[in-house]
């Protein structure tokens, strides 16, 4: 099911990392690919409340965590500019849809990186 919010859809996700040679793109799009999942989920399941956002967050948080292995076979992972920048991402997407009062930390609580 494709995004149906158009500033959603239209959302530059993990830009900071495409522009940088030091994110393979191939990589980041993986990355890109599981916020795009998210979104949808978000759409599909309309969270009712932070909990049930979290739920989702941080599921597609242990996305984030399987993808560390594809970012250290191409010369690269997942360390400080990058955390900055996919947690960002998460932050505007509980913002976007709604939930202006999540916790970063929270939305990403189960990271491993």
């Amino acid at each position: 099911m494709p995004i149906s919010d158009q500033r959603v859809s239209a959302h530059p996700f993990l830009r900071g990392l495409y522009r940088s040679d030091y994110y393979p793109d191939h990589v980041v799009d993986l990355g890109r690919a599981v916020l795009v999942r998210l979104c949808e989920r978000v759409e599909a399941e309309r969270p009712a409340d932070l909990d049930a956002l979290y739920a989702l967050t941080q599921a597609a948080t242990e996305e984030f965590n399987d993808l560390q292995a594809a970012f250290e076979a191409a010369d690269s992972e997942i360390e400080t500019v990058a955390r900055e920048v996919i947690a960002e991402d998460f932050r505007f997407v509980a913002d976007a849809y709604g939930f202006p009062d999540a916790d970063v930390e929270e939305l990403i609580a189960t990271r491993d990186w």
